[in-house]
């Protein structure tokens, strides 16, 4: 389909480095574009790789009113509701599996799950690492999560991710064996130091293609637009209309973009919004 001629398209942004800034920000250039969509009654929302308890405070600047999806498409978010769906999450057994799978002598996994009222809980075993440390005690400030020992992680819940961090050769390890998994996926990414870096692990059915083409159902658009930079973004390319990727991109979203627009530090995906359409500001 040509957008140009869709007259109910869906906007879906991801968020680290496309959307957001260098400073994992949303800018007040983006800020006011987003105002600027809402008025010209353009739908929009996020796909992102990040759970809703990280992405929660880079969001605090603006409301995104339709539903959300996180963790790559493991669980949608609905804020209007105040509700979860779950769209592919690991069963405890399954994510425990993971957990054995990824153990590592300089590092160790954090399980992150969800019970049936969307209480959160975060299990860890012993920290191995000075960054795991330092990811402990940033996760024991946050509200409304229940920090607990690998030990407890049991009974009827829903698995979102299984996160570590820690020295690059570990985890390019860890990363090579959950390739060998047919129910895992994962992404993995460098650390704010260049000897660390992160992974995270999930359901390999789960990919933020299919959520947004069941979110698109759901709200009866007829067209979708996405911008994304990364390997995760690939199968929301492939289920988009037209697909854009900032300068920074990767070059397998680069090349499979429809274009490829300004850098995410430069407001690249909001300076093309307001240029489509015509957006007044």
């Amino acid at each position: 389909m040509n957008i140009l001629s869709a007259t109910n398209p869906l906007v879906v942004f991801d968020l680290d480095q496309t959307l957001l800034n260098k400073q994992s920000q949303l800018s007040a250039y983006t800020l006011a574009t987003l105002r600027a969509l809402d008025k010209s009654g353009i739908r929009y929302t996020i796909a992102t790789g990040r759970s809703h308890l990280s992405a929660a405070p880079v969001l605090k600047a603006h409301q995104f009113p339709l539903p959300h999806i996180y963790t790559n498409g493991v669980l949608t978010w609905c804020p209007n509701e105040k509700r979860f769906s779950f769209n592919h999450c690991l069963n405890v057994e399954e994510g425990l599996a993971a957990v054995e799978t990824m153990s590592s002598p300089q590092s160790t996994p954090f399980v992150s799950a969800l019970d049936e009222q969307a209480q959160r809980y975060i299990f860890h075993g012993t920290m191995k690492n000075k960054a795991e440390k330092n990811l402990l005690q940033r996760l024991s400030k946050a509200e409304k999560v229940s920090l607990l020992p690998m030990a407890a992680c049991r009974g009827n819940l829903h698995v979102t991710n299984i996160s570590m961090l820690g020295p690059s050769v570990e985890i390019h390890e860890v990363n090579q064996k959950i390739k060998n998994e047919a129910d895992l996926i994962a992404y993995s990414g460098k650390a704010l130091t260049e000897e660390y870096r992160w992974i995270d692990v999930h359901h390999s059915a789960a990919n933020k293609g299919a959520a947004v083409l069941n979110l698109k159902h759901q709200l009866g658009a007829d067209s979708v637009i996405c911008f994304g930079d990364g390997d995760n973004d690939t199968s929301m390319f492939d289920i988009a209309d037209e697909c854009y990727a900032p300068e920074n991109a990767v070059p397998k979203i680069k090349a499979v973009s429809t274009a490829v627009i300004g850098h995410h530090d430069d407001d690249g995906v909001a300076q093309f919004l307001r240029e489509r359409f015509e957006l007044t500001v």
